[in-house]
């Protein structure tokens, strides 16, 4: 018979798992920097300089990247 090795995973569950909130911290972000438009292009619409838009979104972009980082990085045999 002969030896046939099992194919591995080039991250193990634990790197998967995290970088799956990653996706999901940066998708959240994205959400939230969506809207604030207007239907008029005539009309400004102040609602586009909301905190959550200027603050919060790219915040939670960089966050999750940084996640995204970590799970690469992170050593699944430990």
């Amino acid at each position: 018979m002969e030896n046939i090795e099992k194919p591995e995973f080039l991250f193990g569950k634990k790197n998967y798992v995290v970088m799956i909130v990653g996706i999901i911290v940066i998708a959240l972000g994205f959400v939230f920097m969506s809207g604030g438009g207007s239907n008029n292009p005539q009309v400004f619409n102040e609602e586009i300089y909301n905190w959550q838009r200027i603050r919060l979104a790219p915040t939670l972009v960089i966050i999750g990247l940084g996640i995204e980082i970590y799970a690469i990085l992170l050593n699944p045999k430990k």
